[in-house]
């Protein structure tokens, strides 16, 4: 009997398993045909029975079981109080934050840290220059403040290039401050990251400087004073 039960859970499983793989395939085949140069992250089952969830990069559409229609937008879940496309999309996030290594941000770290926050920064944006007043502020509420480099402009801008040399600066975070207070900055070249950030940052959906992203990948667009940041924190545990 129990080998009977266990074989018979194998053959659903199996199934399902097949299904779902045929499904993804179609799927992916409709999506094509009229996207032909996209690649797709992941499709998974949404709880609305027929409708498929698509992740393409910073993107997430939705697609009937035979392809037929899309759906851009987003699942909110009424009793659970929650946007399950936000929810999706902050964990697409973290996985990106958590690779970035240690030594490829500026960071302004908090005596008694508690929390981190990531911040996509222009030395030529005035809302980032705000932000950066408010960092002593931040830092004193526990909040330690890593810099990501995002020139508006483009990598190979004049802005592109003087933060390069923010980032091949001895003392990264005094080049930073002096960047942002229209000082010009001289460092020798290097391998820096300025690309590869600029690059994370489009692939995360970074639109306007400052964008700042908390650990948890939830997005917090624009500038916020410190005590809402410290707010949006506490809101995400």
């Amino acid at each position: 009997m129990k080998l009977s039960i266990i074989f018979l859970f194998g053959f659903f499983f199996s199934s399902s398993v097949l299904a779902d793989n045929s499904i993804n395939e179609e799927l992916k085949a409709a999506i094509s045909n009229f996207l032909p140069d996209v690649e797709i992250d992941s499709i998974q089952p949404t709880p609305i029975k027929g409708l498929y969830q698509v992740v393409i990069g910073p993107d997430i559409i939705y697609m009937t079981q035979d392809g037929a229609y899309v759906i851009k937008g987003e699942i909110l879940d009424i009793n659970q109080r929650k946007n399950l496309t936000e929810d999706v999309r902050a964990d697409g996030r973290v996985k990106l934050l958590n690779d970035i290594n240690k030594d490829e941000y500026i960071e302004f770290v908090a005596k008694d840290a508690q929390d981190a926050i990531y911040v996509f920064t222009d030395i030529d944006c005035a809302y980032c220059r705000k932000l950066h007043r408010d960092v002593p502020e931040l830092n004193a509420r526990g909040i330690s403040v890593r810099y990501l480099a995002y020139p508006r402009a483009g990598v190979d801008s004049a802005v592109g290039q003087e933060m390069s040399r923010v980032w091949c600066a001895e003392n990264r975070q005094e080049a930073l401050t002096a960047a942002k207070n229209r000082e010009s900055i001289e460092a020798e070249a290097c391998d820096d990251p300025v690309a590869k950030q600029y690059a994370l940052g489009r692939k995360l959906g970074v639109r306007g400087t400052p964008s700042i992203y908390l650990q948890n990948g939830r997005n917090l667009p624009g500038y916020l004073p410190p005590d809402e940041i410290a707010k949006q924190l506490k809101n995400s545990k």
